[in-house]
């Protein structure tokens, strides 16, 4: 969710540690107070839909999406177990898992529901990019025959290492083993992974990190979007090429009826992919404008407002805004 490497302040540096920590519990607390002061409109914005529910806990619930194919869909408005989305699929011969979580608890959490509903542990699980609250759990994951095996591209792989290396207290023996053997996606073609009786594809994008993939499955049709997709929160441009993230959003649409499992927020279908496609185009125009008046991105973020056509769309960050104007003005500048 929040990578302090590429986030800078209002003065334009990156932050020292304090500065990140400080930022990512005010994440925390913002979605907390948000929780607390208008329950309703934070239960209507994870609201179910698109199918039953098998499990559910303050964290999150398992969604049913379409016959062996289930969605995690984290509610992290006061627990941040799972914090972010992810899904199960089920072949004849092999079930693969949608990310790791935040934490090892939330991941073992996950590979429990794939063992309820399938009757087996998961064989594979694939890591859409590297930010921690997709890759920080991987240890939950870990069993003493070795399974599952762990995909990932090449960048998550190495920019997990690094921000272990610069930031943060070495991750257990356990997920840095996983991540050193992790079998390494290819980043120009997608790759098929064979279930038996389902085929799943690993597609290399990018937009929102250097290191994004989605999982698609053809028949139904279904997209486990990571973070390139958010619903009814308002996406972290942190690490964003926005012209390139709209780009990779607008290349998942199809011309037939589609579940899309967003990084964070509920269900989405076609519709929801519109009014998506629609606010990033918001905020491109708000920073071209604020290029055009020489306005700075704090200056611009207060101008800022979701079009009232789309609704409302919670924020992860008051500064949000401000992030995402940051990084259109600094594509804009080459």
């Amino acid at each position: 969710m929040f990578n302090p490497e590429s986030s800078r302040s209002a003065t334009g540096h990156n932050p020292d540690r304090r500065e990140f920590l400080k930022t990512s519990v005010s994440c925390a607390a913002h979605l907390a107070l948000l929780a607390a002061a208008a329950p309703a409109r934070a239960a209507s914005v994870f609201g179910h839909a698109f199918g039953g529910v098998s499990a559910q806990e303050p964290w999150g619930r398992i969604q049913s999406v379409a016959d062996g194919v289930w969605a995690l869909i984290s509610t992290p408005l006061e627990d941040r177990t799972t914090l972010c989305n992810g899904g199960i699929i089920q072949g004849s011969s092999g079930v693969l898992v949608i990310e790791s979580c935040a934490g090892p608890q939330g991941a073992s959490w996950l590979a429990a529901q794939a063992r309820s509903l399938t009757g087996r542990w998961p064989d594979r699980v694939v890591l859409t990019h590297y930010h921690g609250d997709h890759t920080g759990g991987i240890a939950g994951f870990a069993r003493p025959d070795g399974s599952p095996s762990i995909l990932a591209t090449a960048a998550t792989r190495h920019l997990v290492a690094r921000q272990d290396g610069q930031r943060d207290p070495p991750p257990a023996a356990e997920r840095r083993a996983m991540l050193a053997g992790a079998t390494i996606l290819a980043d120009s073609a997608p790759t098929t992974i064979d279930l038996g009786d389902r085929e799943v594809r690993i597609v290399p994008r990018e937009g929102h990190t250097a290191s994004d993939v989605t999982v698609e499955v053809d028949d139904p049709s279904v997209v486990f979007c990571g973070d390139l997709v958010w619903n009814r929160m308002f996406p972290n441009y942190v690490d964003a090429v926005p012209s390139r993230l709209t780009t990779h959003v607008r290349s998942l649409v199809r011309g037939r009826t589609t579940r899309y499992v967003p990084g964070h927020g509920p269900m989405a279908d076609g519709a929801d992919i519109g009014r998506y496609l629609s606010l990033l185009d918001s905020v491109e125009a708000a920073a071209r404008m604020a290029r055009e008046n020489g306005l700075s991105a704090p200056d611009a973020a207060t101008q800022y407002s979701v079009p009232e056509p789309l609704g409302e769309w919670m924020l992860f960050s008051p500064r949000y805004y401000e992030v995402a104007i940051s990084a259109w003005l600094r594509e804009l500048a080459g």
